[in-house]
Formats: C-alpha cells, structure tokens, sequence
C-alpha cells in the first residue's frame, strides 16, 4: 500500500522547533485532505495542522508533548493505492520543510535511496509553495548492468507506528478549545469523562477545573475516582507554558504530601518570554516612574458609556479609557513612540501605535498588539481590544500579531495589584502599568478653592521607558498627560 509521511511544516518568524499539543487522530482512523490533524505550539503561538491527502493514519511517528524540529515526519498516511500507482506529492512548505515518499512493498529499497520528483499539487491554506523556493531533481537510475553486479541494498528500518500517549477514554471527538485541552492534559484529565457545559456540548476550562477538583464527572462518577487526575503525586506535562500553575492546581508538592521537587521543562512561550525579558533587561537602560491619580471622572464615564446604544455591543472598562489616553498622549510626546537601532546606532521616530495588551494565557504571558491603534475611533478601539484579548485567550495569537509593538499597557490592577516596575518589550521605548482602583479618602478642590476630603476612586499608573531614547522630561511629560486625561476625561477632546 502506498504511505506518504507528513513533516513538520516550517511555522514562520524564524522559528525551528514545536511541540506536539494534541493529536486529534488515531491510528486506524480515516481522514480527509485539510482534516486538522494535530495541533502544535511553537515559541509565539498554537498552530492547527491540516493533512494534504486523504487515507488511513498508519502510524503517528512522535508523541504529545514531543519537541520536533521542522521537517521531522510527523505522521503516515496511506492513501490506499497500490505500489505501481503514482506518487501523489505536496509542494514544499517554507524552503522544503514538507515532503512525501511513497513506500510500498516493492519500492520500499528505492524509496529510502531515491527522491521522488515533486509535482505541484493544490495549494493548500497556509501551506503554499515559498516564493523563489528551488525545486530538486530527480537522482538518476542506475544502469541495469551496474545494478545487477552492485551487492543488494539494505532495507531500510521499518517506521514503528507510535501510539499517542492517552487516557482511559479517547477525546479526540470531545468538543473542546486547545486551551482547555492543553489544561486537561496538564491536569491529567480524560476530557470524554467531563461534563460539558458550554454551549453546544463544548468542554470548557472550569468543567476541567471542576473535574479535576473532585466534580461529578459525564458518567455521574466524582472525579476522585477517575485515576491520574485525581492523583495528588501526577505531575504536569512536559513543556506546558503553565506547568507550574497546572502542578499546583492538581494538589501535588510539598506542601499536599506530594514529591518535594518537580522540575518543569522550559519550553514554547514561557522559553521565549524569558528569553525577550532577560534580552531587555540587560540591554535597555530602565526607568519607572509613578504617578497616583483620582479616576472618578474616568469611572463615570465608563458607566455612561456601557449605557450608551454606541457601545451596546462592546465591552467597555477603564483599559480602553487608558488606551485612548496613552494614544493621544503619544501625539502629543511623539518621541516615546520610538526604538534603538543599535546597529545602525539611529533613533527610529514611529509616526504609527502599534498599542501592545499584556495578555495572561493559559500558555504563558503574550503581547500582541493592535496595528495603527492610533487611527481606530473609541468605539474601533474598544472592538480591537476585544477580538484581541478573546484570541489570546483561545491561544489563538499569532506571530505576526505580537511583533511590531511600540508601546505597551499590562494590566495588572486585574489582579488587585496597585503598581509595579515592568520590563519593556524589546524594541520598544515604554510600557505602561495599570495597577487597581480602589475608593480612598482624596482631598477634593472645589471650584471656590476650598478643600474637602471625600471618597474617590483612585490608581496608580507606572511607566517604565527605555532612558537611551526617553530622559527624565518626556517621561514624564507623557505619563503626566496620560494622567491629566484620566483625571478629565474631557482634556481628550482639547489634545485629541
């Protein structure tokens, strides 16, 4: 029978390896060509994978939680054709990343000592021939003579099919979102036991919490009794961007009886994260700077606008406020909206916001950004933070939406917190901490000049800037007009 062998495509932006996050199917099961296969994280993002032919899966040729590097076979198909039928081939993916070799029983020697001839196929969706890409050419045959009198050629080793590691029950036809499935595999949780309560029978994040926490599972039986995802020594999987939150979720460590140490690997986004910060840190001279500031004014607003019909289908929240602010803020200091060219030694002025959102995933911390931040209406903008912040939380970002940054918001008064010193993204001048808003006792001015102390709502907003491009003056010269903004909504209409 004929078998092609699927490699791990090149997933762009530079990237070299991904991890294998979930298969989708199983040996023995039928698919169709652009049937999502397998779903893999690379350093910035998780990628659904479509298979370009259709067939039997013969053999999953590497296991969940894998690290493969691109153009590793990653999956065998047999398509169901005898070995004298054609070869049906792929074109390459990014410079060759994709290729396939027909096997058969009376070809299998000259297929591990010969290339087949690639033959342009229908482009499939993000699986396009690279533009420029060099085609190979076929080896020759040997003459018949040569290959008579040449000894016999070893066979190569046979591929073992290579079952993916797997719970009790199969979640392959489980209705769920990479996330959830990534937290139920890091919790150890069959997801065809858990009952689904989203809509349409969809297997959310808290019936995966609820399970592994000890909730009536599908079948009616507690999740205590389900095996390893109530087992209070399983560790979580290898190379999960939240090991560590999953490992303390599931009961393990010291502190329930579990093992004293267990290490997690680091990998995908928690391996790129750390390496941009540490990037940053050393390489860009940081300053913070803080200012408190009242934001009854900006409350009332939000409060106005969540009634209005304009916004009826929005989400609004003092972080568009913020946005906006920092937008106009930026026009009118256009010099913190720069970079450092260290090798060209040039300041690089940006006449666009390219306004990043920090975003806490199930995969770790990502920053994608909206494109032109500074061209979107209020309402335009509000729809933008929206689909952004839903993507990120699907994990769903892609690399090109978290690269081209200028200017960042991380939103940490969500976890209560009043302010902190972030670290720039690299190839930005400054972000922008948003801490919580709480009610104090402020002293209020009135018009008349007397002072009165009332109770108003107030945060504190830190800026963190790159002192190589910003000093002291423009620093705060911009976080005391992102200030004024939120004290007086209404200063947006003078400066915007």
């Amino acid at each position: 029978m004929g078998v092609k062998h699927f490699n791990l495509p090149d997933p762009g932006e530079g990237l070299l390896e991904a991890e294998i996050v979930t298969w989708n199917v199983k040996v023995g099961d039928t698919v169709k060509v652009n049937d999502i296969v397998v779903e893999i994280e690379t350093a910035k993002s998780l990628v659904e994978l479509p298979i370009p032919w259709a067939g039997t899966v013969s053999a999953l040729l590497v296991s969940e939680g894998d690290e493969v590097q691109v153009g590793t076979p990653i999956i065998s198909i047999d398509d169901g054709q005898g070995a004298d039928s054609a070869p049906a081939t792929v074109p390459d993916v990014q410079a060759g990343a994709q290729s396939s070799v027909e096997v058969g029983p009376g070809n299998a020697a000259a297929a591990a000592d010969a290339e087949v001839e690639e033959e342009p196929l229908k482009t499939l969706v993000g699986y396009g021939p690279k533009a420029g890409g060099s085609s190979r050419r076929p080896r020759k045959a040997a003459a018949p003579v040569a290959a008579a009198a040449a000894p016999p050629a070893p066979a190569p080793e046979p591929i073992v099919p290579v079952a993916p590691p797997a719970p009790a029950g199969s979640d392959a036809k489980v209705l769920a979102k990479p996330p959830v499935r990534k937290l139920a595999k890091d919790l150890g949780v069959d997801l065809a036991a858990v009952a689904a309560t989203g809509d349409g029978g969809v297997v959310t994040r808290a019936d995966v919490e609820g399970y592994a926490a000890g909730a009536p599972s599908a079948g009616g039986a507690p999740a205590a009794s389900a095996g390893a995802a109530a087992s209070p020594t399983a560790a979580p999987a290898a190379g999960s961007g939240s090991g560590t939150a999953a490992y303390a979720a599931s009961g393990s460590g010291i502190f329930a009886g579990g093992e004293r140490e267990v290490r997690v690997p680091i990998k995908g986004v928690r391996k790129m994260v750390a390496q941009a910060m540490v990037g940053s840190a050393f390489t860009a001279p940081h300053v913070t700077e803080w200012v408190t500031v009242d934001v009854t004014a900006t409350m009332d607003l939000v409060a106005k606008l969540k009634r209005d019909k304009e916004f009826k289908d929005v989400k609004v929240t003092p972080l568009l406020i913020l946005a906006k602010a920092m937008l106009i803020a930026a026009r009118r200091n256009p010099e913190i909206n720069a970079a450092w060219d260290e090798q060209a030694q040039e300041i690089v002025l940006k006449n666009y916001v390219n306004l990043g959102i920090a975003a806490a995933t199930p995969r770790g911390l990502v920053v994608p950004n909206i494109k032109d931040a500074d061209r979107l209406t209020l309402r335009g903008l509000a729809e933008a933070i929206g689909a952004l912040t839903a993507t990120a939380r699907e994990g769903r970002t892609q690399p090109a939406e978290m690269s081209g940054g200028t200017v960042t918001i991380t939103n940490i008064g969500v976890f209560g917190i009043d302010a902190g010193t972030p670290i720039l993204n690299p190839g930005e001048a400054a972000i922008l901490a948003f801490g919580t808003i709480n009610r104090r006792p402020w002293v209020v001015t009135d018009e008349s000049g007397a002072e009165t102390i009332a109770p108003r709502s107030v945060t504190t907003l830190a800026l963190s800037f790159d002192h190589r491009l910003v000093d002291g003056e423009l620093g705060s010269r911009y976080l005391a007009d992102v200030a004024a903004i939120l004290e007086d909504p209404s200063r947006a209409l003078v400066w915007g």
